[in-house]
């Protein structure tokens, strides 16, 4: 007999039978082919249909129990759906098999396309799923990893030093010299190809070489560190212009706009000589409108401050020793946590220093770090044991805490 292909079959037969009697699987059968042979005529004869693919073989599961037997029957079909439904009912026209009475109910004929369909939907679903969650990239990750892969393709290594640098270092006259790789991306990633990196806080070789030959911008920081790279550079480098980042930022996490910003307000190398020499305890360089604001209306008067009485005062060898670490904290963002030995605890940067100092509670004696000083910390340092914070610089005045407050300009 011809078996029909269950991936062309369109539709399924399902009916149930009841015998008074034993029977098995092939007298079910046998009684089906042989009480509806003509009963539909030639051209729905079920031998005839099966042996051309349009009936599927029939499924017969017989159970035998206190003498009497049931089960199911499954004709699949590759007819229309009247020639199926006249197939289907024709099995209840059994009453039969062998010597026993028997009863078939055709239950429902099943349409096989709609399961087809329903399982096709739902597979549907989750392969779109998996695609948007796993197959898809975001589009601005896409722009930012091509973006990224730009900046990292134009960044080179400049002179004998190796510098970080842009593509155009070479060829330009006016140059941005930054402080570490971080801020060459950043000017890179906003259009500025002429731009080089220190890569440390003391002044390399190559800098001092090319400061003789092109027109150097310095643009660093909005902190204390800021100031003192610049004293660095206008020792040893022929600088032309200065200019920084607002208070408190850096040029690495600057956008566009305050770069442009920052760069239109760029003073003279003089101008920021005189300023940093009148004014040490000062945070930034003021804009040059300001200065000539000061020095048009009135002299300054020096600055006088009150004398501070300290429970702890700095030790020459401590004072020496905080001085050389903050100063390889410079551009770091980072703190160093020692004990009274002056052995360093544990180093973290400077946004987990305060959960840090809630853990340890006690054993830190004092709190040296890249950023400035605020009330938060002197509350937090004041419920332990530290006796020392150094830093760039303070918003806490040293009057108001019990805390031995230090800054790089004491320093």
């Amino acid at each position: 007999m011809g078996k029909i292909s269950p991936v062309s079959s369109k539709y399924i037969i399902n009916a149930t039978i009841e015998v008074e009697g034993v029977v098995d699987k092939p007298d079910v059968i046998g009684a089906i082919f042989g009480q509806t042979e003509g009963l539909l005529g030639i051209d729905l004869e079920l031998r005839e249909l099966q042996r051309s693919g349009r009936i599927g073989r029939i499924e017969v599961r017989i159970d035998t129990k206190n003498g009497k037997s049931q089960g199911t029957i499954v004709i699949p079909s590759s007819l229309d759906q009247v020639e199926t439904s006249l197939v289907g009912a024709a099995l209840e026209i059994i009453q039969r098999i062998g010597p026993c009475n028997a009863r078939v109910k055709v239950n429902n004929i099943e349409d096989v396309r709609v399961s087809k369909r329903r399982f096709v939907l739902e597979r549907a679903k989750s392969l779109l799923k998996t695609m948007q969650d796993q197959v898809l990239p975001d589009t601005q990750e896409l722009a930012e990893e091509v973006a990224q892969s730009i900046r990292t393709m134009e960044i080179k290594e400049y002179g004998k030093d190796r510098l970080p640098a842009g593509p155009t270092v070479d060829e330009s006259q006016e140059i941005i010299l930054v402080e570490g790789r971080a801020d060459v991306l950043n000017l890179l990633k906003h259009g500025f190809k002429n731009v080089i990196a220190m890569n440390g806080t003391s002044v390399p070789q190559t800098i001092k070489e090319i400061s003789k030959q092109k027109e150097i911008t310095a643009f660093v920081d909005g902190d204390r560190g800021g100031n003192l790279i610049l004293r660095s550079l206008m020792n040893t480098a022929d600088i032309d212009f200065v200019t920084r980042a607002p208070d408190g930022k850096e040029v690495e996490e600057l956008t566009k706009k305050e770069i442009h910003k920052a760069l239109r307000s760029k003073i003279t190398a003089e101008q920021a000589k005189l300023e940093l020499a009148s004014n040490d305890t000062s945070n930034h360089i003021r804009k040059p409108v300001i200065m000539r604001r000061q020095t048009q209306s009135r002299p300054q008067r020096p600055m006088q401050s009150r004398p501070v009485q300290r429970q702890v005062q700095l030790k020459p060898e401590e004072k020496k020793k905080f001085g050389e670490m903050l100063e390889s904290l410079i551009g770091t963002r980072g703190a160093y946590l020692l004990d009274d030995k002056l052995a360093v605890l544990g180093k973290v940067p400077f946004t987990e220093l305060n959960t840090t100092l809630k853990s340890l509670n006690k054993g830190v004696y004092a709190v040296i770090f890249d950023g400035v000083i605020d009330k938060h910390l002197i509350d937090t340092a004041e419920k332990t044991t530290v006796k020392h914070i150094i830093a760039m610089d303070t918003k806490v005045k040293p009057t108001d805490t019990r805390i031995n407050i230090t800054t790089a300009a004491a320093l």
